[in-house]
């Protein structure tokens, strides 16, 4: 995103139903996709935090029950390494090497987290809701496509407050 312009200016803002409708909509991209028999996915991974909603959207289409998470912090925006750490890794025996797992985020961006991701579960299938064009390269399957610089507002991230009418008072 450029300096000159706030996050807002050039904003994506998500509603709930909109996420909702975009996850189902992955889902049914989704089914029947999976190498098991019949298309069959084995387990769902969410990416903490933002993959959990779409994660349970997808879950409950599929009628996929078992689910984990993967926590990946990065500390770029802290301005430190920008390393990436796992801070929770899902359970191992049900990983393998991803075969018939489905890892869902929200978003991808850069692509860093999901490029952590793919070298732990190489096999896994990765999708996302949203895709921005540096970190596509990393999701087998996303939605909706939108600008590098586009800033997307979650519903989980905002809070309903007045704002002052166009013409003022």
């Amino acid at each position: 995103m450029s300096s000159d312009r706030l996050p807002h200016e050039k904003g994506f803002h998500v509603s709930w139903d909109q996420i909702h409708r975009d996850s189902r909509a992955l889902a049914w991209r989704l089914d029947k996709q999976g190498p098991g028999e019949g298309g069959e996915w084995r387990a769902i991974v969410a990416i903490t935090r933002g993959g959990m909603a779409p994660a349970m959207i997808i879950a409950r289409e599929l009628d996929i029950r078992t689910i984990d998470t993967i926590s990946i912090r990065s500390y770029e925006w802290q301005k430190q390494t920008g390393e990436l750490t796992v801070l929770k890794a899902p359970d191992a025996e049900l990983m393998g090497d991803g075969t018939g797992i489905l890892v869902i985020d929200d978003l991808v961006d850069s692509g860093r987290t999901l490029e952590l991701a793919r070298k732990m579960y190489p096999k896994a299938h990765f999708a996302t809701v949203y895709a921005k064009p540096h970190g596509r390269a990393m999701v087998d399957t996303y939605i909706t496509e939108v600008s590098q610089d586009t800033w997307i507002f979650f519903p989980w991230d905002m809070a309903l407050q007045y704002v002052e009418p166009y013409r003022g008072q």
